[in-house]
């Protein structure tokens, strides 16, 4: 990794799935996505950062950002625009990969749950700060856009050591005959026949789920587990649940399982999902679903199997980040410091 370089990513369909259509959840339009990267720039240039590479798309964020440069002084920018873009979750693995072999020291990035799992396939071993845009937001830190660039940008313009502000966190890796998929909140299996339209926000036909973490106050499917066997993001293990239809299970959770969606799921029981342990899944003919996204056909008779493993991505702590740089006094300077910045100017 490249002393001073960072990467942002930011994805224009997130938090524009069909949940719109039967929840109340916040919208992120284009231009406060395009706010949200100037902001991370800004904060970028404060914290040191000379180089930046920010995403390309076809919603108008990178033409945004584009316009908007040249008011505050800011890194280097450069656009990934090498790769040619799909409108798919391709372009943000593209991106991604560019940031890494420009030696990215960390990558921040804009979008809900599935945005982040598309970051964290592709981002190896820098480290990730995810930003909440999206729809479900169970995985995404909720935090100002300037706030969490201070602190990715110092970790990236090295003044702060990433060992001591990162954490590398668990995913579930659900292998099929043909494909292999990574989550970082939830793998649930379900009765449909097809992925359709991938947003679940309907759990009637949920029969088991599997969760990296379980809390209290989360959101989307992994507040199911969250609210009857709560497992904090550091804990080495998930939790594992068999559901069923309201009416013939033992226990029913309210669960939250997307913004202003409130829904009765019927739970059969539920344990420990160990790290290294891997669970056959009975879906055969039904559809696998990834951080709420159904990604996986299975054909009658096709077998699949979810394993939790602890080599997920490395994760940007903002709060332990921040109170380095207040420790050390990074963003602290003198009056003759600020006068000199203030004449160059």
């Amino acid at each position: 990794m490249g002393p001073g370089v960072a990467g942002i990513v930011a994805n224009p369909a997130s938090g524009r799935d069909i949940r719109r259509l039967v929840a109340q959840a916040s919208v992120f339009p284009t231009a406060e996505k395009a706010n949200m990267v100037q902001r991370v720039l800004a904060a970028f240039a404060a914290a040191g950062v000379e180089r930046t590479l920010v995403s390309t798309d076809l919603g108008g964020i990178s033409a945004a950002v584009h316009r908007q440069l040249g008011g505050d002084p800011l890194p280097g920018v450069e656009f990934c625009d090498k790769d040619p873009l799909t409108g798919t979750a391709q372009d943000t693995i593209n991106a991604v990969r560019r940031m890494v072999d420009a030696g990215a020291g960390v990558i921040v990035c804009l979008g809900g749950d599935g945005t982040a799992r598309v970051a964290a396939k592709a981002c190896g071993e820098v480290p990730l700060l995810a930003l909440s845009t999206g729809t479900n937001n169970a995985f995404p830190q909720m935090r100002e856009a300037t706030v969490a660039g201070l602190a990715a940008g110092l970790i990236a313009s090295g003044r702060i050591d990433p060992d001591l502000v990162t954490h590398r966190v668990s995913k579930l890796e659900v292998v099929t005959k043909a494909r292999r998929e990574i989550a970082l909140v939830d793998v649930a299996v379900t009765l449909s026949k097809h992925v359709g339209a991938k947003a679940l926000w309907d759990p009637a036909s949920l029969t088991e789920l599997y969760c990296t973490f379980a809390e209290p106050d989360g959101i989307g499917l992994s507040s199911i587990a969250g609210q009857l066997c709560p497992s904090p993001r550091s804990s080495a293990d998930g939790v594992a649940l068999k559901l069923g239809p309201v009416g013939v299970t033992p226990h029913v959770v309210h669960a939250p399982i997307a913004p202003g969606l409130v829904k009765a799921v019927g739970v059969r029981g539920w344990g420990v999902l160990q790290q290294g342990m891997r669970v056959d899944l009975a879906a055969g003919g039904g559809v696998i679903a990834v951080d709420g996204e159904r990604e996986l056909e299975l054909k009658p008779g096709e077998s699949a199997y979810v394993e939790l493993r602890s080599d997920g991505p490395w994760c940007v702590d903002v709060r332990a980040a921040m109170a380095e740089a207040a420790r050390r006094g990074l963003l602290r300077s003198a009056p003759a410091d600020e006068l000199k910045k203030e004449r160059r100017r």
